[in-house]
């Protein structure tokens, strides 16, 4: 299976030129699958792997063709960019400087030959992403023209949002990372474009996602299938977090997009047939190995199957020392300052994340503290592989989290009291009573921060929110002038420019 499924990329990232000019081509229908392809659901099945596959590759990174293919794409693009990290003596020497430069957003010094372990090089190169909604627009339309009788009108139905959600799932990280990006929905695309207002890009990702979302299932029979193929929980999150993204930025009325996440998050806490539930956090391990009722959406990796991520993917490997690591490794690599845990954990305040995510030494500011939340089993003692974890992308909590913060913008106070404490009745942490206005929302923020830490989302509600220009919530805030001048994107790869005379670059680091 995993030989095929290997194969299938291969065979899927041939189909496509990955830089240059024809960034956006694909080769011809006629010699793309030949005349024997798109007969069955297992076709449709193979090609819509393929796309999981790419955006495995362009996140968590594997073993290829026998060579490395490392990534660093998580942490770096959104749990340590402006965040409070602080290097141990287990992490100092120049090699390690991409830490510091990520914490003060000094992007342009990570594309040093230095740090080529991290694959930074690779995060300006939009082509993976590209190559995931190029592959779905194809499933879009071939799905769609297949011959009547070879699939079910079901099936046809759930295919075709499978690749909705796989498309919008690319442009929702593409926004994210470059701001405006090249946006088009039709198969076998050619014409040279430019960038579309990123706005404008997620409106349409909303009203494509609106038309198909529902003919995913909320769960699937098959254990293995749930959270890694697109299911209506993690199409409904999507959706959620790229109205909170408009609101953040539109200088139109926000109120239709909390409300929007308001309905949304009503439709997938009551309407979800039991698919999704909070686990206990003593289950804290099933949560983060994965496949669980809380699990929306992630990237998987079997030790027992040989499918790890690259070395340099995962948080973990930040957060974690002897005897977790092997016995070389006697700090951590990184801790917090001890004034933004104490923020997240007041000292003496009960909270069970505190307990089961990180040790006794979660203040300790000289490389003592781990964090636990991702801590699976290991292949072997030893660093050659990290914990045994899924990369989660979204969680039921999360949805939970972004309703209570649109309604608090909506100033629905007493209700956003009363789902955030959802989230912290989970814990046994003191509930939300009395927080109103600004203050309620402060304290939904850091709800987020504390609960969501590790998963890739810090730097990036930072940013919609405005709070990466407040030096109260972030190490390195930046001026006004560099976020309006885009200091909160990515650099955009130059070789994006060739012969297209219609595509531009990210100015401020450019």
């Amino acid at each position: 299976m995993k030989k095929s499924i290997i194969g299938l990329f291969i065979f899927i990232s041939l189909l496509f030129f990955s830089c240059g000019k024809d960034f956006l081509n694909v080769s011809p229908k006629d010699n793309l699958t030949g005349n024997n392809y798109w007969k069955s659901a297992e076709d449709v099945d193979k090609f819509l792997v393929g796309i999981y596959k790419t955006f495995r590759l362009a996140t968590m990174g594997t073993p290829i063709g026998g060579s490395a293919n490392h990534r660093i794409f998580f942490p770096a693009t959104g749990d340590f960019r402006c965040a409070p990290i602080m290097r141990t003596s287990q992490s100092s020497g120049a090699s390690r400087d991409y830490l510091t430069h990520l914490r003060n957003n000094n992007i342009n010094a990570l594309f040093s030959s230095d740090y080529s372990f991290f694959g930074f090089t690779a995060i300006p190169k939009w082509n993976d992403f590209f190559k995931m909604v190029q592959s779905a627009n194809i499933v879009f339309f071939e799905v769609d023209n297949m011959e009547e009788g070879l699939i079910s009108p079901a099936a046809k139905a759930r295919y075709k949002a499978e690749a909705v959600f796989l498309r919008n799932l690319a442009y929702f990280f593409m926004v994210r990372l470059y701001g405006d990006v090249p946006y088009y929905t039709e198969a076998y695309h050619s014409k040279a474009i430019g960038r579309t207002n990123m706005i404008t890009v997620l409106k349409n990702c909303l009203a494509d996602m609106q038309e198909h979302y529902q003919n995913l299932p909320w769960t699937y029979d098959d254990p293995s299938l749930i959270g890694n193929r697109a299911m209506r929980g993690a199409a409904i999150v999507l959706m959620m977090h790229m109205n909170m993204w408009i609101a953040g930025f539109t200088v139109e009325d926000k109120a239709p997009y909390y409300n929007a996440v308001v309905e949304l998050g009503n439709e997938i806490r009551f309407q979800n047939d039991n698919a999704y539930e909070l686990l206990p956090l003593e289950r804290t391990k099933e949560i983060f190995k994965g496949r669980t009722k809380e699990g929306l959406f992630e990237i998987v990796q079997s030790l027992n199957y040989g499918e790890t991520f690259s070395i340099s993917a995962p948080y973990s490997d930040y957060f974690l020392r002897y005897p977790n690591k092997n016995v070389a490794i006697q700090r951590s690599y990184l801790y917090y300052e001890r004034n933004f845990m104490e923020e997240l954990y007041p000292l003496g305040v009960q909270d069970k994340r505190k307990e089961f995510w990180y040790d006794e030494h979660i203040y300790d500011t000289s490389g003592l503290m781990q964090c636990l939340k991702f801590l699976n089993v290991f292949n072997e003692e030893g660093e050659d592989y990290n914990p045994d974890d899924n990369q989660i992308v979204f969680r039921y909590v999360d949805a939970i989290l972004l309703q209570a913060e649109a309604l608090a913008e909506l100033d629905r106070d007493a209700e956003a009291r009363e789902v955030i404490n959802i989230v912290r009745a989970r814990a046994e942490a003191p509930l939300a009573v009395s927080q109103t206005g600004d203050e309620l929302k402060d304290f939904i923020w850091w709800e987020r921060v504390r609960e969501l830490i590790g998963e890739g989302h810090f730097y990036y509600d930072l940013v919609r929110t405005r709070k990466v220009i407040n030096s109260k919530y972030t190490s390195a805030a930046m001026s006004v002038e560099a976020f309006n001048k885009g200091g909160w994107t990515w650099p955009i790869d130059p070789s994006a420019l060739n012969n297209n005379p219609y595509m531009t670059l990210n100015t401020y680091w450019n």
